[in-house]
């Protein structure tokens, strides 16, 4: 069941990705433009709102509880149903390896709480809302994810810069993937509880399991070098994203993993992406020296419908 989808944060990264693979697969999309659009004229009509819109860390506590009662008073005006991209932050330090539908949400820190604090207030609602959540993105382009940023640059000169301890597994999701589910479960969206919190099983490799994928990907043997906080350290104290940095560092020495079974038994037939190839499509910007290009194949996303 297709329909229209309003996309919010159309340039970002989610946002983009789920603009792609909505047109692909034949719905009408309508990008929001934050400059000159008008919300709630743009949600009329619209079967899905993409919340695509991702503050930078040191904005969370300023913009996330405003943007959160703003999207519900549109979503309950509209009726269409919301889809949010979820993190493993809501979780918290000390969380048991696999993460899923069931496991408490403890997380103390600022960010971990303020994500739990917005995924309260949807849950309380009464919004039809999808959470799609996932681990840590593997983009199509370099789009400033901790992978292009912090861990891939040095990867022409055989290193993965790795943020924390090698030898324990931590999750991933390819955005071209992570945004198809978000489709297949968009058309599905009247057989899905109102308040449908779905993990996202995505990829999960330890650092050195990552470098031995890359080692075949870039065509010469890439070693784990362990990244330095200390830079950031330093920085904190002038530069609030380098605290916020340092905040989620426990996420990179946490062994974790996200419970398939839920998603399994959405979309049984779902067709992931290898590894090594979203690895191949992460780093193409790398290895031809230039900008990486979207995966073949793939359509540009027309103007608003």
């Amino acid at each position: 069941m297709t329909g229209t989808v309003l996309i919010l944060g159309g340039s970002g990264r989610f946002g983009s990705n789920a603009a792609e693979a909505f047109w692909n697969a034949g719905w009408r999309v309508r990008l929001f433009d934050r400059a000159s659009g008008d919300l709630d004229a743009e949600a009329e009509g619209a079967d899905v709102i993409v919340n695509g819109w991702n503050p930078a860390y040191p904005d969370w506590a300023r913009d996330l509880p405003g943007q959160t009662r703003r999207l519900i008073e549109v979503a309950r005006r509209s009726g269409a149903t919301v889809l949010i991209p979820g993190n493993l932050y809501v979780y918290g330090a000390g969380s048991p390896e696999v993460l899923g539908v069931a496991t408490p949400h403890r997380a103390e820190n600022p960010l971990g709480r303020l994500r739990r604090e917005m995924e309260e207030t949807w849950r309380a609602s009464g919004c039809r809302v999808i959470l799609l959540r996932a681990g840590d993105f593997l983009d199509t382009r370099a789009s400033g994810n901790w992978f292009d940023r912090m861990m891939a640059p040095k990867l022409p000169r055989g290193a993965l810069t790795y943020p924390g301890n090698p030898d324990v597994p931590h999750a991933w999701a390819f955005l071209p993937d992570l945004a198809r589910a978000a489709v297949a479960l968009a058309e599905r969206r009247v057989e899905l509880p109102a308040f449908a919190e779905i993990p996202f099983p995505g990829i999960t490799l330890t650092g050195r399991e990552m470098a031995a994928t890359l080692t075949s990907v870039m065509g010469r043997e890439v070693r784990v070098r362990r990244m330095h906080w200390w830079p950031l350290r330093l920085a904190a104290p002038v530069w609030p994203m380098a605290r916020h940095l340092l905040e989620m560092r426990y996420l990179w020495d946490m062994p974790h993993r996200i419970d398939p079974a839920p998603f399994e038994t959405l979309l049984p037939g779902f067709a992931s992406t290898p590894p090594e190839d979203a690895l191949r499509v992460a780093t193409a910007h790398l290895r031809a020296g230039t900008g990486s290009p979207r995966p073949a194949g793939a359509r540009a996303v027309g103007r608003p419908a």
